[in-house]
């Protein structure tokens, strides 16, 4: 069982580097394994914020990414995940589904047109712009999740025209505070099974090493056709889910 998850934590590192979406993998992994689902979502934040700190180090090493929008995009994405996991204790995160299909369309249609056609927004203040982006992608993100990757890294190329490759490394701030934020909730709760979280760590960890590496030497190319796999499967998974 535990080579088995080590292999999907490096699955999902990779993917989840590259484009978010990691979850697809390590949530119905962890559930098969005969997880409760509190300590399914416990277990697999605590297993995942360490690959995302792991692509965060290796896009800021490379300059792949806005050092000068990481702090406050950090803060906003970390007070709004908290912000999100408390209003799951409010109220339920299903009528978000219907929603999020949309946005997660969207999303693919703006990814799939090429990038010297996609133009950014006009916004006047792209900095407030992102800093309220940034607090609520964190915040659903802690309220419900799926997709929240792919919908940063269009945001970004939205808001200040990054490639999609910078746009991948700056969406991992926002990621990286996001899960940070859930682990200290669940680290109250004593949800998190800590064995299987270690070694799917270890694994998400080296898979987000390679994942980022590739996302910056391949580049734009790479990125889209991953951020474009990702957004169908949630798509499809979300979909199942509401005909379910």
């Amino acid at each position: 069982m535990l080579v088995v998850l080590g292999g999907v934590g490096f699955a999902a590192g990779f993917v989840d580097s590259i484009a978010g979406g990691g979850g697809l993998l390590t949530v119905p992994a962890l559930l098969a394994c005969g997880l409760s689902p509190h300590a399914t979502l416990a277990t697999n934040k605590a297993q995942a914020v360490f690959g995302a700190a792991s692509s965060v180090t290796s896009f800021w090493r490379r300059n792949a990414l806005q050092k000068n929008r990481a702090p406050a995009a950090f803060a906003l994405g970390f007070v709004g995940s908290l912000t999100g996991a408390y209003a799951v204790t409010l109220a339920r995160p299903e009528p978000l589904k219907p929603v999020v299909l949309v946005l997660l369309a969207v999303a693919a249609i703006i990814v799939m047109i090429p990038r010297d056609k996609l133009k950014p927004l006009n916004v006047a203040n792209p900095a407030v712009a992102y800093a309220g982006t940034a607090f609520a992608l964190g915040a659903y993100d802690g309220f419900f999740g799926p997709g929240v990757g792919s919908m940063l890294i269009v945001a970004n190329v939205l808001i200040f025209g990054d490639t999609l490759t910078f746009a991948s490394g700056n969406a991992k701030v926002v990621n990286f505070a996001s899960n940070l934020a859930a682990i200290i909730l669940f680290l109250f709760r004593g949800d998190i099974h800590w064995k299987l979280a270690i070694v799917m760590a270890v694994c998400n960890t080296l898979g987000a090493q390679v994942g980022s590496r590739l996302a910056m030497s391949r580049g734009d190319k790479l990125v889209r056709v991953v951020v474009l796999v990702v957004v169908f499967a949630l798509i499809a998974k979300i979909a199942h889910s509401l005909v379910g």
